[in-house]
């Protein structure tokens, strides 16, 4: 496909390179020709000009383009180059917009200017959030099939009876409701086969309907309890859309801020949350306002430094707390397994992936749609969900009969509300949802996995 992307900041940067991994044609436009620079790596033609400019946009090849992306850092400059994009074009348009009073009034300017598909990183990121505290077992959370399947990345504890136990053996445990897709051991990451032994440290990905995480969670000897009490420390627009997610299902909120004017601002916008006016790198604030005693320990100042100390210190003071740590910019892979800062969300990582994910669901294939994608393990694993729009060479056939690629695992079949955790003898079917995971990459039609 042909895109184009209007700002060059850590969002356009990241979004450029993943579309041209996927084998796109890309422009990148920026104002700033530093800014640009980042790019250059990359194969991709590179335009110095505003996106809200008619003669940029076609010095650009807008009319030519199948997607028009603004990330610039102002939503009205991305607004703005959208709408002029699809005035003059027949150009799918995508946004970023992060002020709340936008967002909060986004379905009305979406449909009055046409746009596609509008991101805010804040609320993404607020989401995913909101997703690891409701499941506090686990690391990463990734939904599918309209949340009737989960995909959770748990650790298993060095002393959990799971040590030495062969996955079919875990897989029978659960009566086929549950399957393990990914292991990541150390810095090896692979898919199980039936001859795969967990081991205690591994991190798993696993398959799971919602119903049966509590228990999971159990037998991996997980505590699994729902959570009362959560401590913010930053009050951006994440915390804000956060605080209001979690505030509707009674769990309690103390936001601690450091700045008194955006102290007072929450004070008025965020009546349900405690909000604690102090300097949180002064650890003895964090003390006298009970983080021993809190269920949810969560880091989203601007500073992602500071973001991994107040983690790492919530670690060693609240052992029990789960720790969840915004970071934008610093590159963790190395230390993550050192450093215990739980859970790493990143808004950036977040908003190229829900762009990335609308582009391949836009390729259209005959018979099959790409309805969720998401990359796990550092990216070193994709994890798809196909809609089996037509009857195909893969479809009525037993899976074992199927020759499919080495490295590619069916995890899944939704089949209307059923959920099947496919054997041998299972089939996909026209009209099924079929959840999977590889190592290939840029799959794009069901028919992609046969060998």
């Amino acid at each position: 496909m042909n895109i184009v992307i209007v700002g060059c900041g850590k969002v356009g940067l990241m979004l450029a390179r993943q579309l041209v991994d996927e084998g796109h044609d890309v422009t990148v436009m920026d104002t700033d020709s530093n800014s640009l620079k980042g790019a250059e790596s990359l194969d991709v033609q590179l335009i110095v000009g505003n996106g809200t400019s008619f003669r940029s946009q076609s010095e650009a090849g807008v009319d030519q383009a199948d997607i028009f992306i603004a990330v610039t850092d102002q939503d009205e400059i991305n607004l703005l180059s959208c709408l002029i994009a699809k005035k003059t074009s027949a150009v799918q348009t995508i946004a970023r917009v992060r002020n709340p009073q936008y967002f909060e009034e986004i379905d009305y300017i979406q449909k009055c200017m046409g746009t596609s598909l509008v991101i805010n990183p804040e609320f993404a990121a607020a989401t995913e959030i909101d997703h690891l505290i409701r499941t506090p077992s686990a690391m990463e959370v990734d939904t599918f099939a309209r949340g009737l399947v989960e995909l959770l990345k748990l650790q298993i504890p060095e002393d959990s009876e799971l040590n030495g136990m062969a996955v079919p053996d875990f897989s029978a445990k659960f009566q086929r409701n549950v399957l393990v897709c990914i292991i990541e051991r150390g810095k090896e990451c692979f898919i199980p086969d039936g001859r795969a032994v967990l081991q205690g440290g591994d991190k798993l990905y696993v398959i799971v309907p919602p119903k049966e995480i509590s228990r999971l969670s159990m037998e991996v000897g997980l505590p699994y309890r729902p959570l009362k009490n959560v401590m913010i420390v930053g009050g951006s627009k994440i915390s804000y859309y956060l605080t209001k997610k979690l505030a509707r299902t009674g769990i309690s909120v103390k936001i601690v801020e450091k700045d008194s004017r955006r102290c007072d601002e929450l004070s008025e916008i965020l009546p349900e949350a405690s909000i604690i006016y102090g300097d949180a790198t002064e650890y003895e604030l964090l003390r006298e306002e009970g983080l021993a005693q809190m269920d949810a320990f969560v880091a989203l100042t601007n500073i992602d430094e500071e973001n991994v100390f107040l983690s790492m210190y919530a670690a060693k003071h609240a052992p029990k707390c789960k720790k969840i740590t915004k970071n934008n910019r610093l590159d963790l892979s190395e230390f993550s397994d050192s450093l215990d800062i739980g859970s790493v969300v990143a808004p950036k990582d977040i908003t190229a992936e829900y762009i990335s994910r609308y582009v391949r669901s836009q390729q259209n294939n005959y018979s099959s749609a790409i309805e969720a994608v998401y990359k796990l393990a550092d990216g070193k694993v994709e994890a798809l969900e196909f809609l089996i729009k037509e009857d195909s060479e893969i479809t009525g056939t037993p899976l074992q009969e199927l020759n499919l690629k080495k490295n590619i695992l069916v995890c899944c079949i939704v089949r209307g509300h059923q959920i099947i955790t496919p054997g041998g003898s299972d089939t996909m079917e026209r009209g099924d949802k079929v959840i999977m995971v590889t190592t290939h990459r840029n799959l794009n039609d069901i028919g992609d996995i046969l060998a």
